[in-house]
């Protein structure tokens, strides 16, 4: 949600200034201090006006560092990204792609904000056009799934899978499920009350069961059949058909 008119006056916003206004400016620290904007006061708060309240300066002295607003966009999406550790020597590629899940939700958990740029970003720009560090883990797990077997056009269509599946798990778990936490009653804390019981009846039977998701337990099973499909195909005595042809929903 974004911060009232008055923001720049509240205490939080006068300590950020405070302790940004003695900092020698870089990219790195005005894209931090634009990664902490968004992370207090949502993506729409992010303007070059803001983000020079929040640093002390002008703003007009920022566009050294970003020419534009699209420039802090793709630079915060960068900097969260760059979080996001692979390790391309760990020949265990199923581990790997349990874990790197697991890092991005915890990752998307510390910067909500953020996640639509992660979604969204990538599509407003041309794949050799985009900043390195978020194509980085694209070529990362390219060669992850290359050198554990898989073929180059099928790498990549795993990798499609993998991102879908996350992103979806992601943004499902990120929603707001609750409209009362007070509320003991598990159907009016969901608003399932709302939900004609002869048209929902399989929602509403649910309500136990979506009051107390689990995000980490339902990452780890629905990455238990991502893999265990992938891992499937990869071992497949056809693997000698065309390259660019892996099912990866196992049918």
């Amino acid at each position: 949600m974004a911060a009232p008119q008055d923001a720049p006056t509240t205490p939080n916003a006068e300590s950020a200034t405070g302790s940004n206004a003695k900092k020698r400016l870089s990219r790195e620290v005005v894209l931090q201090a634009a990664l902490e904007l968004v992370d207090d006061e949502g993506l729409a708060a992010l303007t070059m006006r803001r983000l020079g309240q929040v640093l002390g300066r002008d703003p007009m002295g920022l566009y050294r560092y970003a020419e534009n607003r699209a420039a802090l966009l793709d630079g915060v999406t960068e900097l969260v990204l760059a979080e996001l550790k692979i390790f391309p020597e760990d020949s265990d590629w199923q581990a790997q792609l349990r874990r790197i899940a697991h890092d991005l939700r915890l990752l998307a958990l510390r910067h909500p904000n953020v996640v639509p740029l992660l979604v969204t970003r990538p599509l407003s720009t041309p794949l050799g056009l985009r900043p390195l560090g978020t194509v980085r883990p694209l070529e990362q797990i390219l060669g992850l799934l290359i050198d554990a077997g898989f073929a180059p056009a099928d790498a990549l269509h795993v990798y499609r899978a993998y991102y879908a599946f996350l992103y979806g798990h992601i943004l499902n778990e990120l929603q707001e499920f609750i409209v009362d936490p007070e509320e003991n009653e598990v159907l009016l804390r969901l608003g399932l009350h709302r939900l004609p019981a002869r048209d929902f009846p399989h929602l509403r039977a649910l309500a136990p069961v979506l009051v107390d998701y689990d995000g980490e337990a339902e990452l780890d099973q629905g990455l238990s059949i991502l893999l265990s499909g992938l891992a499937a195909q990869l071992n497949a005595p056809d693997r000698g058909r065309p390259s660019g042809r892996l099912e990866v929903n196992g049918g």
